[in-house]
């Protein structure tokens, strides 16, 4: 049994890593192009060259353009992987500025949909703590 995530596909994504994410992220809270973090519920897929630079990738990395070949929210990537929101945020805003993601952000209106805001909710929720226990739901 692995504690990774299979997409679809078959692929295997593996564990979170051990490492701090403060030394993943290089202290950064937000990425290097715009400054700010990608919203959770952004919707970010691996392009063609994300996917034909796998293999070059360092873990995490690998790890989220793997997982991004269908598209998913930032908030689902870091609940799947079991990293920090904030490590995801930034490496995949770092990835998208390589060119190996693209970052689809919905429109402004979205954020006040109790819809969205119940499914940000569940993703958020379903993402460890440090020790590796899940939150309680309402």
């Amino acid at each position: 049994m692995t504690d990774g995530f299979t997409g679809p596909d078959g692929a295997t994504v593996g564990a979170a890593s051990a490492v701090r994410p403060f030394l993943l992220t290089q202290g950064r809270v937000a990425g290097y192009a715009s400054g700010s973090a990608i919203p959770v519920e952004a919707q970010v897929v691996a392009t063609t060259a994300g996917i034909d630079a796998l293999d070059r990738l360092t873990l995490e990395r690998h790890d989220i353009i793997a997982a991004c070949r269908w598209p998913q929210s930032v908030a689902e990537i870091a609940a799947r992987l079991r990293l920090h929101l904030n490590v995801v945020r930034v490496l995949a805003e770092d990835l998208c500025a390589e060119g190996q993601l693209t970052v689809h952000v919905p429109r402004p209106g979205a954020a006040r949909d109790a819809s969205v805001l119940r499914k940000i909710i569940d993703g958020l929720r379903a993402i460890p703590d440090s020790r590796g226990v899940l939150r309680d739901s309402d």
